[in-house]
């Protein structure tokens, strides 16, 4: 890593932030390109959030990324929005324009989409039903993402239905059906279902294990999980005992640092199996 004068600076906002693997991937792409940069882990309490944003086109960075608890207070922010986070009601990516301006966009749409298509080329949202377990931040992504992809029914499983139903009512497409069952009618919901989704925390290091029973899920259907630690979850476990393609959650936080990190760094990346051992070996330490 070079430091100069003329550095490009990025970072990501949160609180806390210790927890993030952000600076790993950016700054192994900024080693990787040779580039005079920096990207760096910035703990801002939620009341400097205004502030801290405020000061980034002034402190000379070129943007950043925003993690919990700041994703949804950031819409109040920034100055303009694009089209898919406004629906979504979260950000995760600011730039700052040439005249100091700041834009805010969220990636993890492209991130879920591009971690797909890399496990299983073949992949098209078209190809059938997609059943996505939970109606937090993360399950918003993947609908977005699969509207985004050409959907045309998705099937909204959640322990609480009105966040489903707020999911459904805001995203919801007259190109697409979304329907939205209650949890205790998740194994009813995979029947013909070409892709399964998991976004909530059910089956992370220290949760509960997710139950489902995957008999009705046809062999030919994907199964991705957005739980990465551990890589390899109950849930693809099972899914890959069966033989369904299964894809891993680690991907999906790779790939949704790209758009960001083209942005303010002016390198294209890519997510190669070096970038992944770096990452993995961050999951296994101690932090």
């Amino acid at each position: 890593m070079r430091i100069t004068g003329k550095t490009r600076l990025a970072g990501i906002m949160g609180w806390p932030i210790s927890h993030s693997r952000s600076p790993t991937l950016h700054n192994f792409w900024i080693e990787e390109n040779g580039l005079d940069g920096a990207y760096v882990p910035m703990a801002v309490h939620p009341d400097n959030l205004e502030r801290a944003l405020r000061a980034l086109p002034v402190l000379g960075f070129r943007g950043c990324n925003l993690t919990i608890p700041h994703k949804q207070k950031a819409l109040a922010i920034v100055d303009r929005i694009d089209p898919a986070a406004r629906k979504m009601g979260a950000l995760n990516t600011v730039i700052v324009a040439p005249d100091g301006s700041l834009e805010g966009s969220n990636t993890d749409l492209y991130g879920f989409r591009e971690n797909l298509r890399d496990g299983v080329p073949e992949w098209s949202a078209a190809g059938g039903p997609a059943v996505v377990l939970g109606g937090g931040g993360a399950a918003c992504a993947v609908v977005a993402a699969l509207l985004e992809a050409g959907a045309t029914e998705i099937r909204l499983v959640n322990r609480t239905v009105a966040h489903a139903e707020d999911i459904a009512r805001d995203l919801g497409s007259a190109d697409c059906k979304i329907s939205v069952y209650p949890w205790h009618h998740r194994a009813a919901a995979l029947s013909d279902a070409a892709l399964l989704v998991n976004t909530t925390s059910l089956g992370m290091v220290g949760e509960p294990a997710l139950d489902i029973d995957l008999s009705q899920l046809p062999r030919a259907a994907v199964v991705t999980d957005a739980v990465y630690v551990p890589l390899e979850t109950r849930l693809l476990a099972a899914a890959r005992s069966r033989g369904n393609p299964v894809v891993d959650g680690l991907g999906m936080l790779l790939h949704q640092g790209r758009p960001g990190f083209e942005a303010w760094f002016g390198a294209p990346v890519s997510v190669t199996q070096a970038l992944r051992a770096v990452v993995l070996a961050t999951l296994a330490a101690p932090r």
